[in-house]
């Protein structure tokens, strides 16, 4: 009988990055509470110092992992099985997205279609209706809290109508990019890469600009209600997602420029072209459930 030949499979050694990515994310976590409780308060405190900080042990944490696997790769320590490992982990990684997301749109449809209409006197609850809230108005958004504070709601036109035609393009040249790099056709690849990059940044930054307006001229805020929250919630995590997202297409732009990827070996390239395009669905899932509806 002849021996059996097995396929070589690449153990990396013991890795700091996972302990320095939970740093990162408690730093980010209480960070961000404290921040909005003082922002609440009115007080100046260390919650947007502890917060900065978690979002620079998170880029240092991002910095050298992927550093650790583009070395790994490029000495050919990666194999198929390593490679399905890969691609496994990646869509598992998507499918939480999803449901992370699919928990706080479960939030607002709650409210929307339940909570809602209950405190409207739905269901033979006209008694509860008077006793809790008798000047209630069940429509969708709310823009009157109990304690009476009125806000507006944001209007789908304008700079969201904007950022999604952004979005919706944006995947289209990563596309382009990811066919262009399967056909070997580098300069192309590289031009509608960092169109991409470009598209993602324009996103981040008109979304900066839609918040100060909702801040300072609409009165909406993350404490304007139910709306306020889940409107906030949502857009403000898609945000964070778009930001991961144009770090890893800046990544891979650097690895373009310096001649990585090819048609066999671009794992990395194509993972980061799923999370894009998931980026991009959910969005316009966002667009219409919070912005339109």
């Amino acid at each position: 009988m002849s021996e059996q030949q097995f396929e070589k499979y690449y153990v990396p050694d013991q890795s700091p990055w996972p302990f320095v990515g939970a740093v990162a994310l408690f730093l980010m976590a209480y960070g961000a509470g404290t921040f909005v409780i003082e922002m609440k308060n009115g007080t100046e405190g260390s919650g947007s110092l502890i917060l900065l900080a978690g979002f620079v042990v998170l880029l240092f944490m991002l910095v050298g992992w992927f550093k650790n696997q583009i070395d790994e790769s490029m000495s050919g320590m990666h194999s198929a099985q390593l490679g399905r490992s890969y691609r496994q982990g990646m869509s598992w990684f998507i499918f939480s997205e999803v449901m992370f997301f699919f928990a706080f749109f479960g939030a607002l449809f709650y409210a929307r279609v339940i909570a809602v209409p209950w405190l409207g006197g739905a269901s033979n609850n006209a008694m509860t209706n008077e006793v809790l809230w008798p000047t209630f108005q069940a429509i969708w958004p709310l823009v009157e809290t109990p304690g009476g504070t009125t806000t507006e709601a944001m209007p789908w036109t304008g700079l969201p109508l904007y950022n999604t035609l952004i979005l919706l393009f944006s995947s289209v040249t990563a596309h382009i990019a990811h066919v262009a790099l399967e056909k070997g056709e580098r300069g192309k690849l590289k031009l509608f890469l960092g169109v991409t990059i470009l598209l993602g940044c324009l996103f981040l930054y008109l979304q900066v600009v839609e918040y100060m307006h909702a801040y300072q001229d609409m009165g909406l805020k993350l404490d304007s209600g139910i709306y306020g929250n889940t409107f906030f919630m949502l857009t403000g995590f898609h945000g964070l997602h778009v930001t991961l997202g144009t770090i890893m297409l800046i990544v891979m732009f650097g690895r373009v420029m310096k001649g990585h990827f090819t048609h066999d070996n671009q794992f990395a390239f194509q993972a980061t072209s799923w999370y894009w395009h998931f980026v991009d669905v959910v969005w316009v899932c966002l667009f219409v459930f919070v912005y339109i509806l």
